[in-house]
Formats: C-alpha cells, sequence, structure tokens
C-alpha cells in the first residue's frame, strides 16, 4: 500500500492489560512528537461504539462475528486508513486475531470462512506489529471482575477463555517473523508497557 504509517495492534485475553499498554505506547509515540491515532475495537467510531453496546447482549455466534465485523469495516474506512494514509501511526485495542481466536478458537467457528469474511471488513490489511499480552485465564479473568465495561460473548466459561489462548498462541507460533511479538502479561505492567514501547520504537526506528 502507498501510505507510510505503521498499525500496531495489541491482543490478549480478558484482564491482560492490553488497554494499558495501548495508552503507554500512544503516550510515548506523543511524547516524541509523533502523530499517533489511539483507537479500539469494536468501537472508534460513532457506529462501533453503537455495535460495541449491541454486544452486551447475548448474540449467537455468527451474529456476534458479524457485528465485529461491521465495527471493524467503519473502523477502517472511517479512522485507520485515513490515518496510515496520513502518516501517522495507528496503535489499536483489539483487531482481526481476536476474531480468530474468541469466534474461531473459541466458539469454534471454521476459521476459513472467519478470515475470508474478515479480509472484507479490513480490505486486506493486517497490522504491521502484533504485541501480545499472555496470561492464564483464570488470572485475567480475575482482574476483569474489577472492571465496570465488559463486552459480553456469549457463555464466557473458563473453558471458552483456555481455547481463546490457545488460538493466540497457535497464531503467534504461525505468524511471519516479526511481525508478532509476546509479552508475558504476569509482570509489572510498567515493565509490560515499558516493552511494548520498545519494540514499537524499534519498529519505528
Amino acid at each position: 500500500m502507498s501510505d507510510s504509517g505503521h498499525f500496531i495492534v495489541f491482543e490478549g485475553g480478558e484482564g491482560s492489560g492490553k488497554s494499558t499498554a495501548a495508552e503507554a505506547v500512544a503516550a510515548d509515540l506523543e511524547a516524541r512528537e509523533i502523530r499517533v491515532l489511539l483507537t479500539r475495537e469494536p468501537g472508534g467510531t460513532v457506529a462501533g461504539e453503537k455495535v460495541r453496546r449491541l454486544l452486551h447482549e447475548q448474540l449467537v455466534p455468527w451474529a456476534e462475528t458479524f457485528a465485529f465485523l461491521a465495527a471493524r469495516a467503519q473502523l477502517m474506512d472511517e479512522s485507520i486508513e485515513p490515518a496510515l494514509g496520513s502518516g501517522a501511526t495507528v496503535v489499536c485495542d483489539r483487531f482481526e486475531a481476536s476474531t480468530f481466536a474468541y469466534q474461531g478458537w473459541g466458539r469454534g467457528l471454521p476459521l476459513d470462512a472467519l478470515k475470508a469474511a474478515n479480509a472484507h471488513a479490513t480490505k486486506g490489511r493486517s497490522p504491521d506489529l502484533t504485541i501480545f499480552l499472555d496470561l492464564e485465564p483464570e488470572l485475567g479473568l480475575r482482574r476483569k471482575r474489577g472492571e465496570r465495561e465488559a463486552v459480553v460473548t456469549g457463555a464466557e466459561s473458563l473453558a471458552f477463555h483456555r481455547r481463546v489462548r490457545d488460538g493466540y498462541q497457535a497464531m503467534f507460533r504461525e505468524a511471519r517473523p516479526g511481525s508478532w511479538m509476546m509479552i508475558d502479561a504476569t509482570l509489572p505492567a510498567d515493565l509490560v508497557a515499558k516493552t511494548a514501547v520498545d519494540a514499537v520504537r524499534k519498529l519505528l526506528a
């Protein structure tokens, strides 16, 4: 593509600290006077935030999937593509890997079908760097209980979250060299943030 911006995505299970790490990276970029768009999925646009509210309802797996893809398509067209095209760095809390991990590995929907549908929503655009914050689901869920906002994704059993983690780990192992990195999310939040900041600085160097 002709844009010169960088596209960085944070991924991980519930309570992994993605949002905190993404905010730290965006703050570091701003401090170094690098233009940055910090956004999230689902959300980041008026339509996407409406979809986020819809996802507080219990939806069947394919309805849930299409809701996420609708929000992603809107975010790509309205925010991510224009920012990248202007040379800005985009930092996004969740992207396509969440669909594959949650709806594919977690819900059991066919990965080939999910990838085909996702390609339309993303117009074939993938992140330059996916930063995967990994931790045991039991710990993540304990952390998550203290948060007010949570997107409902069906029956969130521990077994479901273990499958989601399995999916993330599989994607990390299979990723093109340099396109994914894994951070131990059981580390102190400031160390997780520093590791992510250092990785992004290296990417942009």
